[in-house]
């Protein structure tokens, strides 16, 4: 018989808020079943990184493996019920989820770690766990052995799983990313991370092309027919985009005139910590989630392995330039430092320093790029110190920072993406501030809070465009009168 030693703690729990489903599940709902709760938060890139083999668990054994995630969340914006919801809808989750908002199933199921995966058995006993990113092909073997155990024992009792997934509206941008000015021309570039597509937008916010079929995959061909999975970053040159293809691990370049999309790095699988230089289409990168170009280097940001990396387009290698692959806050020599989950990057105009958004420590740093190369740390202090608070930069604290740009003046301004807010770092005085201290006024028929901000861009003529990820739309926000608008929705 498969059976664990501890019978599970109960699931269905008051107080607890259940996604995906009309009524929360009970244990006795799921008996007969082989069951696995995943316990993750949405802000973790590795959580992120063990959705699809749990899409793919869940497709292979319908009637006879159920997934339940369990949203332990970190930052206090992750307690919000709507931020949740709206991450299940961007990262697709099908299956149930509880919003463990006080960490209750967390310290009753004993995890120390996100993300953890919890094997039930069909009897509802406890068969084990396992922390971090685990091997696809392992885990599918080990699930197929377990449910032949069970089967052998005659204890499953297939059947589909009732659930009630939230229905999307169809809308002009999906939890769109990062957005950069194409040099020498009137239009930016937008990341449409839900629709798997590159948009160009012009001056009046409206689309005027669009690149990629829109279909999730990984092929390269005619901008019509090439496939993206949900890039988040990009980066302009003359006639072309660089693409920080997220989902597919993937760098690749657009050439406009030409109308194609080849990939420049990666292979379409996670890769593991950058080490040397290897050719850039045999190796794997993980997550990358933005892109800064400097002639023939493409800076990107390695967000699963904690690290920054530079792509030598010429050559054709990758090689890593900061973060030893610790996820943490640590100054230091570059391949010493340590960073956690890099989201945001941006040049300084003498291409001496590459500023980024290190999310997971809600920090904003600094990486020298002239020899001895250095990372410093602007705004922030730990992976579990966040806040909004503004002041001395000691002091001041970031919620999950996501994007970064510079102001005329060469100060860092912020997508402070948890906290909905612009910041400026002002470099010459040392202080925090939000833009204009939020006094801007917004001129929409429809005035709603930012949300879950990713990108910031700062335009020669001192526009500030946001990317309002959760609502689907950019703002713009003028800082001649101190006004801002939805300028593409």
């Amino acid at each position: 018989m498969l059976k664990g030693k501890v019978r599970a703690p109960e699931i269905d729990r008051p107080g607890l808020q259940w996604f995906n489903v009309e009524r929360p599940l009970s244990l006795k709902d799921l008996e007969g079943k082989i069951v696995l709760l995943d316990f993750w938060t949405f802000c973790c890139i590795n959580c992120i990184h063990v959705l699809p083999t749990l899409a793919i668990l869940e497709e292979a054994f319908p009637e006879e493996v159920v997934v339940i995630g369990v949203h332990s969340p970190k930052f206090e914006a992750e307690k919000n019920s709507d931020n949740l919801r709206n991450a299940i809808a961007r990262y697709g989750i099908t299956h149930p989820v509880i919003q463990d908002t006080e960490h209750e199933l967390w310290r009753q199921y004993a995890v120390r770690a996100w993300p953890t995966i919890v094997f039930l058995a069909p009897d509802g006993t406890v068969l084990g766990q396992t922390s971090g990113e685990p091997s696809r092909d392992k885990l599918l073997r080990f699930v197929a052995d377990l449910l032949q155990q069970a089967a052998d024992a005659e204890q499953l009792r297939p059947s589909l799983l009732a659930l009630a997934p939230e229905p999307h509206p169809k809308r002009a941008f999906s939890f769109p990313g990062k957005m950069r000015r194409l040099p020498g021309t009137a239009l930016w570039a937008l990341a449409d991370a839900g629709h798997n597509q590159i948009a160009l937008l012009d001056e009046d916010g409206e689309t005027v092309r669009r690149i990629g079929s829109g279909k999730e995959g990984f092929d390269d061909g005619t901008a019509e027919d090439a496939q993206f999975s949900a890039p988040q970053g990009l980066a302009c040159g003359e006639g072309v985009i660089y693409v920080a293809d997220t989902g597919n691990h993937a760098i690749r370049r657009i050439d406009l005139d030409a109308g194609t999309v080849e990939t420049l790095a990666g292979t379409g699988v996670r890769g593991t910590i950058l080490e040397g230089v290897h050719g850039a289409g045999t190796t794997a990168l993980a997550s990358p989630w933005d892109l800064a170009v400097a002639g023939e280097a493409v800076y990107f940001a390695n967000a699963g392995t904690h690290q920054i990396g530079v792509l030598d387009a010429f050559a054709s290698t990758v090689y890593p330039l900061a973060g030893s692959g610790a996820e943490d806050i640590v100054d230091g020599p570059a391949l010493e430092a340590a960073l956690a989950q890099p989201s945001g990057l941006v040049l300084s105009p003498d291409h001496g320093t590459l500023y980024f958004a290190d999310s997971e420590t809600s920090s904003v740093r600094a990486l020298g790029l002239l020899e001895p190369r250095m990372v410093s740390t602007i705004v922030g202090a730990g992976l579990f110190e966040f806040g909004h608070v503004n002041g001395p930069f000691a002091e001041a604290r970031l919620q999950h920072a996501m994007g970064v740009d510079l102001l005329g003046d060469g100060s860092p301004v912020v997508a402070d993406s948890y906290n909905g807010a612009i910041r400026v770092l002002d470099l010459a005085s040392g202080e925090a501030a939000d833009l204009d201290n939020g006094a801007f006024t917004c001129t929409d028929p429809l005035c709603i809070p930012a949300a879950e901000p990713a990108g910031v861009t700062v335009a020669e003529d001192g526009r500030i465009f946001l990317v309002d990820t959760n609502n689907h739309r950019v703002l713009v926000y003028h800082p001649e009168n101190r006004t801002y608008r939805t300028w593409a929705a």
